[in-house]
């Protein structure tokens, strides 16, 4: 990356907390366990999170991971190939016990009150979830601490769902366990402004508290109509939950009311998000634990951000 500017500098002395890391335009992504940052970060330094997490669970655990890139499938469902394109593997959260779905409630309790330690008042936090999975997670926020303010619902045709029962599809045919997913939840996260506070109060003095609108002045919509994330995307990052840059970057936008501040993604994987705040212009910290994606994410974050998203491809009309 070369030498880092005053900036820079000052932002990985303030951030870093003897962390090995990487310095990007106006990023800085840390190779550690986001529990351990965010418990040592400085308190209430980030204005926003945005974030799609592992869930706690054993998809992410070395040994499935090791299984999906081995082909064995381990909890990843591999998805049939249409028009001759391989579609990547997916984690099958319904085959998870009642003891992990407890474990994904209490690892999302704790994490959530690191949240509410790390987030300014008024902060933001925008969490990537599934239909199937999504009322653990956000009821645990809740008990955390953190005001539920909805969902942003991502409009995309997945592969989850709508198969016949599992070892009996000549018996059902016309049968599914489950409806075929058309939407990926994001849950719409805050933490509570401090009694009596307004929001334009909260604006004023920790710059948070609101959403950004659109560049035309229209307010930032909870329904947001995605494509599937294009190969070239895939081509530079090779994570099995990538989210398109089109997506990302309106979510990025809006998460900073005043388009100033920093937005933290503590599960960056390869760095999609980082790259996201990158192309708006935003400082941001990404936080992984998982060595190969750390790594991968040095190179992948400014060849994503540099990428020109079509217009008509963003929400929020253009940046």
């Amino acid at each position: 990356m070369g030498a880092m500017s005053s900036q820079q500098e000052e932002f990985a002395k303030q951030f870093a907390c003897d962390y090995p890391f990487v310095a990007h335009e106006q990023a800085l992504t840390l190779h550690a366990d986001c529990l351990e940052w965010m418990a040592t970060a400085p308190e209430a330094s980030i204005h926003a999170i945005v974030t799609d997490p592992p869930y706690g669970v054993k998809e992410y655990e070395f040994e499935q991971l090791e299984k999906r890139l081995n082909g064995n499938g381990g909890v990843w469902r591999i998805p049939p190939a249409f028009d001759g394109n391989e579609r990547s593997p997916l984690p099958r959260f319904t085959a998870l016990s009642d003891e992990e779905r407890s474990r994904v409630q209490e690892f999302f309790e704790a994490w959530g009150r690191l949240a509410l330690r790390v987030l300014r008042p008024g902060g933001h936090l925008f969490l990537a979830s599934n239909a199937f999975l999504s009322q653990l997670v956000f009821s645990a926020l809740v008990r955390s601490g953190l005001e539920f303010r909805g969902e942003i619902i991502r409009l995309v045709r997945t592969l989850r769902g709508g198969n016949r029962p599992k070892n009996a599809e000549q018996e059902f045919p016309d049968v599914c366990s489950m409806p075929r997913g058309c939407y990926e939840p994001w849950g719409l996260f805050r933490k509570p402004l401090p009694p009596g506070m307004t929001v334009a109060e909260c604006l004023r003095i920790y710059g948070t508290g609101g959403l950004r609108r659109r560049i035309d002045g229209r307010p930032f919509e909870d329904v947001i109509e995605s494509e599937r994330t294009p190969q070239r995307e895939r081509e530079i990052a090779d994570h099995p939950s990538l989210k398109p840059q089109s997506f990302l970057r309106t979510i990025i936008y809006a998460a900073l009311p005043l388009g100033q501040g920093i937005v933290l993604d503590p599960f960056m994987g390869s760095g999609s998000t980082i790259a996201a705040a990158e192309a708006v212009g935003y400082w941001a910290i990404g936080i992984e634990r998982h060595a190969e994606y750390f790594a991968m994410s040095r190179d992948a974050i400014p060849r994503l951000a540099k990428l020109n998203i079509q217009e008509e491809q963003l929400e929020l009309i253009s940046i």
